[in-house]
């Protein structure tokens, strides 16, 4: 009977490591984040503003920086991103300039400063705060720097017919360019905000928020927004329960004939 339910849980550890599975768990392999916290990204690379200067990195992250990594033209996620963004930055007891800075980098190497400025004015514009211009930077930049970028952050992305499929993610960098916290999603509490900035003042990384959540939620590239994934849930839950079941079933059986043995004693 033991071997029985042996043989089985070696079928469904087949069936887990099985593609149809990994796409459940994973979605597409080429993109997401694979956090690197405590890692360094290069402060040497140079990128271009929305006024069309050229800057390096180490010129713009002196302080603690909040990164957010999109595409101008996007019509989908980058919007919802940069819309939850200044909703958190309008809400945060903090002082721009001196406390933080703000950067957003296009990874998309076809953007050009004329679209980050374009972008800049209209999320600008719609905050409520005066939020210090010199404080959001817009950059844009060669494909060999903004693949450096997003190597160092763990920012995989990979470009599709209609735009990119990519992670929707904040990554905040302590002054020294250390990689400190990653904040999933399209909406932030100024209070996750407020504790990324302070662990990035002290240096000292942070526990990601949000990740658990949004692996319930899948991008979807037609409709250009994150949907509930129901496939996903209910086939993790229902191997959770296969397993759980496969495990009791070992455990009572071998109660069963630990019982019988004992009475055989007797």
């Amino acid at each position: 009977m033991t071997k029985r339910y042996t043989a089985f849980f070696i079928v469904l550890l087949c069936f887990l490591s099985h593609p149809v599975y990994g796409a459940l768990q994973s979605g597409p392999p080429q993109t997401g984040i694979d956090e690197k916290l405590g890692q360094y990204v290069p402060l040497d690379l140079a990128f271009t503003d929305e006024e069309g200067k050229s800057v390096l990195l180490k010129e713009l992250v002196s302080r603690p920086t909040v990164v957010s990594l999109i595409y101008y033209t996007c019509s989908g996620a980058c919007p919802a991103l940069l819309s939850g963004l200044s909703e958190a930055l309008d809400a945060l007891e903090l002082t721009p300039g001196k406390e933080f800075t703000v950067l957003t980098v296009s990874f998309d190497e076809t953007d050009t400063p004329s679209t980050a400025a374009e972008t800049k004015r209209n999320y600008l514009s719609g905050m409520h705060t005066q939020f210090p211009e010199s404080e959001w930077k817009y950059l844009t930049g060669s494909s060999e720097n903004i693949r450096k970028l997003t190597d160092s952050v763990g920012f995989r992305f990979a470009r599709v017919r209609n735009g990119f499929l990519h992670p929707v993610s904040l990554i905040v960098l302590s002054p020294e360019g250390k990689v400190i916290r990653y904040l999933y999603g399209t909406s932030f509490l100024p209070r996750d905000l407020s504790m990324a900035v302070y662990e990035a003042s002290q240096g000292r990384p942070g526990r990601t928020v949000g990740k658990l959540l949004l692996y319930c939620f899948s991008y979807d590239p037609q409709g250009k927004k994150y949907v509930f994934n129901i496939l996903k849930v209910v086939g993790t839950v229902t191997i959770l329960f296969v397993i759980l079941f496969v495990v009791y079933l070992n455990i009572s059986n071998k109660a069963y004939q630990k019982k019988r043995t004992d009475n055989g004693r007797e």
